[in-house]
């Protein structure tokens, strides 16, 4: 009978919680896990070139299947790596163990080669990392880290020394059978219920703001609107659950925000959050009475004041509240707030549609196009800054659809990675990463893991030679911008040398046939669209200080003689340049 080994062990357990594939890079102190693996013929290994791809993969594969995902880095600098990956998994509560590997365990504490302290290292992107130093360890910490992560939604580490990963494993193992698909439901109390009532029933305008917690919810939460004759907002994460053929919708509020939510949430008296943690407080009401629903009752009053915090499932909450409320009869609130949103949308997407003979490339253009050329069970993954603008405000979540960025961490270079993970979690599913050219070099080596791995996820690099998003944040704060500008090679070319299908956009009248051709390829495919450098996103409302930060520093780009580059700006945003 074969020996048994800790690594063995570890991947059953892992095996039994759901795992069924692992991302890293191999070597090293990984090498009795990567051997184990190759030996149980239940999971796959992934072998990425940054182990910082490996944890937002896993982390994308977790969001897409609601299943454990596993990534792994070997001693040192291999699970330093994976940091900024599981930063942005634990706060998209992505439920993910990284494994990192470590020194051999009779070296622990001298300072040894490669030496770190994990316990200190993971300490906040992680709900528990537990080290093993002995081989008797290994069952129990695992499968505490397997129960935290799946339980609380978020990341567990594991350090385990490459010694010990080898040697035989211990008898002592409490078999778990884990019963994944359980989850409980809870219902806030009768005495919470009755002052929620008591509040809806006293408004005369209701406002619903949706976030990620709403998933699951969609029925209960739109016949709450109905009876309530109340539109609806949401957050960018809610975004995915509850836009789709929803007459009660209103857009988004925050940096992003577009439409009319931000209107309907300030001129409300009731506002009722429902599964949000919803960061940017500026965008939060005062002066309505607000009601906030939470399964995690830590996050209640986080963000904002309360009059009620409801400790409870959205779904379970709604349910209890609808027959209890009464129905209002007055839309004339709704109404307002839905002729107000069609007003905004046409000049949300006065440069998504009809701009084929305008140059450059307005990205909007990019984003629309895409939304309609995309099956209906697509899976987005979009770069943090614009092109996370372009996604928030041009892409439509049908049933099915998914879009998943770093929406709370807020890393640049997830897309591509997180794609790496959509694909490998359903490769028959259409897979776009969205990437900005700033984000997609930083990570530009794990294209190559598409084509080894034949994922045929198409990547559109929405190519505007500029950090964009930070050009703006300096104009806004007063700055003229100042080394924002990027050189960039031909991204097309580079994916064609490496094997896979390139294609460069320059003319804005190619954009439909390009992106068409790259989706119907089988394999990988890459879109370098070269979009206008000058596109600008404004938030839904300005404040006075913003208005004149930007005009301050439009005035300095003029009185430093670079006239051409403020007037080609004024062009290229006529109808977005803010007004006082």
């Amino acid at each position: 009978m074969a020996r048994r080994t800790v690594a063995d062990q570890f991947i059953e357990i892992l095996l039994a919680a759901g795992v069924r594939t692992m991302y890293g890079v191999v070597g090293d102190s990984l090498n009795p896990i990567v051997d184990s693996v190759r030996r149980h013929a239940d999971i796959n290994w992934v072998s990425v070139r940054h182990e910082e791809t490996g944890a937002f993969a896993a982390g994308a594969e977790a969001q897409l299947t609601g299943r454990l995902a596993a990534c792994a880095g070997s001693a040192g600098p291999g699970h330093v790596h994976l940091v900024n990956g599981l930063y942005d998994a634990h706060r998209s509560m992505a439920p993910v163990v990284a494994l990192a590997a470590h020194i051999p365990s009779t070296e622990l504490g001298t300072g040894y080669f490669q030496e770190t302290n994990p316990s200190q290292l993971f300490a906040d992107c992680s709900y528990y990392c537990g080290v093993v130093t002995r081989a008797e360890q290994l069952p129990r910490v695992a499968q505490i880290a397997v129960q935290e992560s799946i339980g609380r939604g978020g990341v567990s580490v594991v350090a385990l020394p490459g010694d010990v990963a080898g040697k035989e494993a211990s008898a002592a193992y409490l078999e778990h059978t884990y019963r994944l698909g359980q989850r409980p439901t809870a219902c806030p109390s009768r005495a919470v219920l009755d002052e929620f009532v008591d509040l809806v029933d006293r408004a005369h305008r209701v406002t619903l703001f949706c976030g990620r917690g709403v998933a699951g919810a969609r029925d209960e939460v739109l016949a709450l609107a109905d009876r309530l004759k109340a539109p609806i907002g949401y957050s960018l994460r809610g975004k995915e659950w509850i836009e789709s053929d929803n007459p009660y919708a209103v857009g988004m509020s925050g940096l992003l925000g577009y439409g009319a939510c931000y209107d309907a949430m300030f001129e409300c008296d009731l506002l009722v959050l429902l599964g949000t943690d919803f960061p940017y407080v500026q965008f939060m009401p005062t002066k309505p009475k607000v009601v906030q629903v939470d399964i995690a009752r830590e996050r209640l009053g986080r963000r904002s004041r309360l009059d009620l915090g409801v400790w409870g499932d959205v779904k379970e909450t709604i349910a209890a509240l609808l027959p209890r409320v009464a129905e209002k009869t007055d839309r004339s609130f709704l109404d307002r707030m839905l002729q107000r949103h069609r007003q905004l949308m046409d000049r949300v997407n006065a440069y998504a549609h009809g701009v084929e003979g305008r140059r450059p490339i307005h990205p909007e253009q990019v984003a629309a196009t895409l939304d309609e050329l995309a099956t209906d069970d697509a899976v987005f993954t979009v770069d943090t800054g614009m092109c996370t603008v372009w996604a928030a405000r041009h892409l439509h979540p049908r049933r099915g659809r998914r879009i998943i960025g770093s929406f709370n961490h807020g890393s640049m270079a997830n897309a591509l990675p997180q794609a790496i993970g959509a694909q490998v979690a359903d490769r028959d599913r259409q897979v776009v990463s969205m990437s900005g050219d700033g984000g997609f070099t930083m990570l530009m080596g794990d294209f190559v893991t598409l084509l080894q791995y034949d994922l045929p996820v198409k990547v559109v690099v929405f190519d505007n030679s500029s950090w964009g998003m930070v050009e703006l944040e300096m104009m806004v704060a007063g700055l003229k911008p100042y080394e924002t500008g990027l050189s960039n090679p031909d991204f097309a070319a580079i994916a064609r040398a490496a094997g896979a299908t390139g294609i460069r956009v320059e003319d804005p009248a190619d954009v439909r046939d390009a992106l068409r051709e790259a989706l119907a390829i089988p394999g990988p495919a890459l879109v370098d669209v070269l979009t206008d450098p000058n596109a600008l996103s404004m938030p839904p409302r300005i404040t006075a200080g913003q208005v004149k930060g930007f005009g301050l520093a439009f005035s300095k780009i003029v009185l430093s003689g670079d006239i051409d580059a403020a007037l080609d700006m004024a062009r290229s945003n006529i109808r977005n340049l803010p007004r006082p």
